[in-house]
């Protein structure tokens, strides 16, 4: 098994987004991968095996070496800080993180309460912005906590502003923008760098190529 190729890709919307590149890139990937319910899928046409994982999980899983890369959200990157080299821009799954709460909100002046699945990033946020803010972390359904009265304010992924309008809160201020990463562990950098710069030049013609 040493010399296969281990990608962790995280569940839904990015995985359906980086299946699609790699078939752009002429890796011959089974159809029924896409909809497989298993955790662990070989495709030993390509020499390679893939883990599918939570977003959050695919930086731990390529840090620890049990894979030797993975695709992982710009967002995640940010808030994990693991110990991974990030090799390139797959430019899918754009979005951008946002600050966001009920119309007509005015910033308090004590510690205001603000709900976040990403509380470094949110905290390291609101102190370049010099404002002291309580960070609560929630791992689902951010856009309850101004409703609720959790939170005065929200920290969260923006697609589309879809759910935001739907549930009657409104965009403060932009954050920073998000786009899936390719990462890369570093000694699979050293042992396997044939095959992972193969990977990295034929993403990098398709991606160009789209743009």
């Amino acid at each position: 098994m040493s010399d296969v190729l281990t990608v962790a890709m995280p569940k839904g919307r990015i995985f359906e987004e980086a299946v699609e590149l790699l078939r752009k890139c002429g890796y011959n990937l089974p159809a029924e991968f896409d909809d497989s319910r298993k955790l662990i899928v070989d495709v030993p046409e390509e020499n390679m095996r893939f883990i599918l994982a939570k977003p959050m999980d695919v930086p731990t899983y390529v840090e620890h070496g049990v894979a030797d890369v993975g695709v992982a959200g710009k967002d995640t990157m940010i808030e994990e800080e693991r110990d991974v080299y990030e090799v390139l821009d797959l430019k899918i799954s754009e979005c951008y993180l946002a600050v966001a709460g009920l119309p007509g909100y005015e910033k308090k002046d004590i510690n205001p309460k603000v709900a976040s699945k990403y509380p470094n990033l949110a905290t390291q946020y609101f102190k370049e912005q010099g404002e002291q803010v309580e960070i609560i972390k929630l791992n689902g359904s951010i856009e309850l906590a101004p409703l609720i009265g959790l939170a005065d304010r929200i920290v969260d992924i923006v697609s589309t502003g879809r759910t935001l309008k739907e549930n009657g809160l409104v965009e403060m201020e932009t954050i920073v923008p998000i786009t899936s990463r390719l990462i890369v562990n570093p000694v699979s950098y050293r042992m396997k760098d044939d095959r992972i710069d193969e990977m990295v030049e034929r993403l990098s013609k398709v991606i160009e190529g789209d743009e």
